[in-house]
């Protein structure tokens, strides 16, 4: 079964005092490329975080955040250093007498200077982070299960895409027989209006034929083909099915299509192998967005 890299995932939990909230989104990426927005209290947790989201989740860019609200928004203050506020306060006068400025509002300026107010660490209990743990590993199971049902949309539409080729590929094989016909009434005429009919070998017009038309012979083609179609589907099937692979497997199908196109010489089979381009190529944009 496949997944996406494209994923969302959210899960609340609140206490009555405090409500905690935890939300991750992803899009396709190469690589993990993990953007954590947390609390600073939790910063010594962000390397268990990390590592979590390292093992199951795997490939996207991640933006997971932590939001904590609490119900008492009051922040405490430890205290005012005072002679650092007297020591600020002393020295906006000063300026603003030198700059002959008026002197309003320096109080409330030099309150907010560095240092003046200091406010309380905040930390993180241990209760508290098994709270936020948990909320986590919730939104995570929410986030994997959106991924899973957005990569079970996508193998169905990738499932009927190289259904299409095959199909293409079966009306290929009705197509191909009737190119040795046309071929060689288009080579005799050739030979007929240059030469003459009286002037053509038959014996070496039809060992001519023989060669050219194995030149142009796709049936190695069209097996290889039908093999590769059956692989992707059966990699589909698996429990490691992934986008890489199916991309890999995807690259082969194409050298395949494009060697029928070079060789098919038929306007009817050309057609055809376009058809099976186009579907290779949604194929290929949807295969882009599988973990």
């Amino acid at each position: 079964m496949l997944k996406s890299m494209t994923g969302y995932g959210i899960a609340v939990f609140d206490s009555g005092n405090t409500k905690y909230t935890v939300e991750i989104k992803s899009l396709n990426s190469k690589f993990l490329e993990l953007g954590l927005r947390i609390p600073k209290s939790f910063s010594e947790k962000e390397f268990q975080l990390r590592n979590e989201c390292n093992k199951q989740i795997e490939r996207g860019k991640v933006n997971l955040s932590i939001n904590v609200e609490k119900a008492d928004s009051t922040v405490k203050a430890a205290g005012i250093d005072k002679d650092l506020l007297k020591h600020y306060f002393e020295q906006l006068k000063a300026v603003s007498a030198e700059l002959n400025e008026p002197v309003a509002n320096l109080f409330q300026l030099a309150l907010g200077l560095p240092e003046v107010i200091k406010y309380e660490e905040e930390t993180v209990s241990e209760d508290e982070w098994k709270i936020v743990e948990k909320t986590f590993q919730q939104a995570l199971a929410d986030f994997q299960r959106f991924r899973s049902d957005e990569g079970n949309v996508l193998e169905q539409d990738i499932k009927y895409r190289i259904g299409i080729i095959q199909q293409n590929l079966e009306l290929v094989e009705i197509e191909e027989p009737k190119r040795v016909t046309v071929i060689r009434e288009r080579l005799n005429q050739f030979l007929a209006d240059a030469v003459g009919r009286e002037g053509i070998d038959q014996n070496r017009f039809e060992q001519e034929l023989i060669y050219y038309i194995d030149k142009l012979d796709i049936t190695e083609e069209k097996i290889r083909l039908k093999t590769h179609c059956n692989y992707f589907l059966e990699t589909l099937k698996n429990a490691d099915a992934n986008g890489k692979k199916l991309g890999f497997i995807s690259q082969e199908i194409g050298r395949e299509v494009n060697t029928i196109g070079s060789k098919a010489n038929d306007a009817n089979i050309q057609k055809l192998v376009v058809g099976m381009k186009e579907e290779l190529e949604k194929i290929k944009e949807q295969l882009l967005n599988v973990l």
